[in-house]
Parts: C-alpha cells; structure tokens; sequence
C-alpha cells in the first residue's frame, strides 16, 4: 500500500471517527461507518440502538440504510453501488454487520480495531470469509487503520456507566 492510499483511506477512518465519538456522546457504544462510493461518502452511520430501543442498529446497519436511501435520490442500482463502494468502520464488525456486508455485496472493509468479544472478520467468527455461498463472495478485510484511536474511545465509553443497561434484577429467597 503505498502512503497515497494509506493517507485516502484515514480519511475516511477520520470520518468514521468522528461519528463514533458522536455514537458516544449519544451513550451510545462508540461505533462509526461511512461506505464511500467514487470518491464521495455516500453513508453514514453510528450506533443508534439505545436511541431507537432496537439491538440490529449498529454503524454499519444505519449506513447501509443511508446507502439505500442515496440509491434511490440519485436513481442507482444499489447492488452497482455497494459493489464498487469501500466501507470504513471503526471497529471490526460484529457477526450480524459481517453478515449483512456480504449479503449487499460491499466486499472491501477497512476497520480500526478488533472485536474481541462479537467480531465476524476473525476475531471470533470468519462470517467475513468462510466459505457460506448464501452470504455471497467473502469480504477483503483491512484492519488497523486508526485503530487506537477506536480502542482509546471504547476505554472511556466502558470505563463509565452505561446509563441505558437494563436495572440487575435481584431474586428473592435466594441465598
């Protein structure tokens, strides 16, 4: 990769940043994703699923869904367009997010930090590129760019309470 393409692509990772820590002012976990398309930024995304009470709301969700919606305003195939797009997430995504990624066909993934506990682009699970014909073609995975930037957000985001994490409920007569 020469210093060019690592310069465009922490442009990108710099915009997913910044939705990340506006995911976390948001008490939200702080994730962000912007899939570019020719040059331009065509989705935006950040962890929305305290705000809308719905858990499938990750970065990469809300982007797609954004993709979708500039598809439409601009009269494009979505397919054309997810196939020829770069999509930059802060974080490694999840099980669900690599899943979904395969299914539209966005095959090129740059993330900054792994995801120990959920990931689907082989800290966990190989969702990204195991051989599951029904998800489509596997991803070309890209990590490491700005990744401490994302790891150093996810400290202070865990190192505080989380105000939307449900109430422990304790059981009585039980020792």
């Amino acid at each position: 990769m020469t210093s060019l393409d690592q310069e465009v692509h922490e442009k990108w990772m710099r915009n997913a940043l910044e939705l990340a820590n506006e995911a976390y002012k948001d008490g939200e976990v702080p994730v962000g994703c912007v899939f570019v398309h020719s040059g331009q930024v065509v989705g935006r995304g950040k962890n929305r699923t305290n705000a809308t009470k719905n858990a499938t709301k990750h970065a990469e969700v809300v982007a797609i869904d954004e993709v979708r919606d500039w598809c439409r305003k601009m009269n494009k195939p979505f397919e054309e367009v997810f196939k020829d797009s770069s999509c930059y997430v802060t974080v490694e995504p999840c099980i669900m997010c690599a899943a979904a990624l395969r299914i539209i066909k966005c095959t090129k993934i740059y993330f900054g930090c792994r995801n120990e506990r959920f990931g689907g682009c082989g800290s966990v699970l190989s969702t990204a590129t195991d051989d599951l014909p029904s998800l489509g073609d596997s991803l070309t995975i890209h990590e490491g760019f700005l990744g401490e930037e994302a790891v150093s957000l996810l400290k202070l985001f865990y190192k505080g309470e989380n105000p939307n994490a449900p109430n422990p409920k304790k059981k009585e007569n039980r020792s």
